[in-house]
């Protein structure tokens, strides 16, 4: 089943802190029954904590940004950014996640970079639309 042919409900950014990348940790009333509030906020709170270490500045970036410049950005065609790197890892998060916690449940969480990083998307698996 695609995530077109779900009901859908979306974690909302959480803008308090700034423009980072963080979700809401507020349980969403739709999930009530489907999944408990501590999976649910160990999930985002995971996912906050990647999407900061991916944002993060160190010592590395700064390297990596530094070997752009000097290499009219060609290094970036034979190797991943630090911030791509850390997508991937979301990514694979996302699916462990998807496979012992949410699709057991009936639900489906989307990877947020498929939304342009505006909301997390989890999708209700077992109830059919009309």
């Amino acid at each position: 089943m695609t995530s077109t042919q779900c009901v859908k409900i979306f974690v909302q950014r959480d803008y308090c802190d700034g423009t980072a990348v963080k979700f809401q940790t507020k349980y969403p009333q739709e999930l009530e029954g489907k999944i408990d509030r501590n999976s649910f906020e160990s999930t985002i709170n995971e996912l906050n904590n990647m999407y900061a270490e991916a944002e993060a500045l160190s010592a590395k970036t700064y390297c990596e940004n530094c070997l752009a410049c000097l290499t009219a950005y060609l290094v970036f065609l034979c190797m991943d950014t630090h911030y791509e790197k850390v997508l991937k890892k979301i990514n694979r998060y996302i699916q462990e996640q998807n496979n012992s916690v949410y699709i057991p449940r009936g639900l489906l969480l989307v990877d947020p970079i498929e939304r342009g990083l505006r909301v997390l998307e989890i999708c209700l698996l077992t109830e059919s639309s009309t």
